[in-house]
């Protein structure tokens, strides 16, 4: 039994293929951890986010990604609708990153060597194992992962990514890959989006 309680904290490192994807953090919801994972870029969708001017009820997590595309979608939202419908390695629980996990895979596979936007609370991650400080112009640093570094065959544009968090009837969050802006936007606009889904870690 002991055994199986010390294999069972051995998680695994950031940037390993795992779970059909790629880790790129942990965190915490509702008291519980999860391995957050990130999808190859070759299943990069792009779209609007839903209908501007409509609130949407279950779309406002900053932690349930699935939850919150699942409500995106139930509402209409066609790029939500081609997440869900998304089978890549085997798994099928794919969704919209929401805020705090899509800062996870900026904060741990940041592509580029640019200084990152450091005016607002764009960082701040209290979800995030361990808590993610607010960023400085140095921090975080571009990712140690050669596949996720600027020019890889899995690093992030160095463009505006959408969150499937909502912030308001008109607007959702989204985070400039090129240097960690976060920020919300017009739910009209095309953005990227980089799927993800979680693993509870025992």
């Amino acid at each position: 039994m002991q055994a199986a309680a010390q294999a069972a904290t051995i998680l695994p490192e950031i940037g390993q293929h795992y779970g059909g994807g790629f880790v790129s953090g942990f965190y915490l919801q509702d008291g519980r951890r999860y391995v957050s994972i990130t999808a190859g870029a070759e299943h990069e969708l792009t779209g609007e986010w839903g209908e501007y001017g409509v609130k949407i009820e279950g779309a406002d997590s900053m932690t349930d990604s699935r939850a919150n595309t699942e409500a995106m979608a139930a509402a209409g939202s066609e790029l939500a609708q081609q997440v869900l419908a998304l089978e890549i390695g085997g798994h099928t629980d794919w969704a919209i990153p929401a805020r705090d996990v899509q800062e996870l895979q900026y904060r741990n596979l940041k592509p580029t060597t640019n200084k990152n936007y450091a005016w607002g609370r764009d960082g701040e991650n209290h979800s995030s194992l361990p808590p993610g400080d607010l960023y400085s112009e140095e921090s975080p640093v571009q990712t140690t992962v050669e596949a996720f570094k600027a020019g890889g065959q899995e690093a992030f544009r160095p463009e505006w990514y959408w969150s499937s968090s909502q912030r308001s009837a008109g607007t959702a969050f989204g985070m400039y890959f090129n240097a960690g802006y976060q920020d919300y936007y017009g739910k009209y606009l095309e953005l990227r989006v980089r799927p993800v889904r979680s693993q509870l870690i025992q």
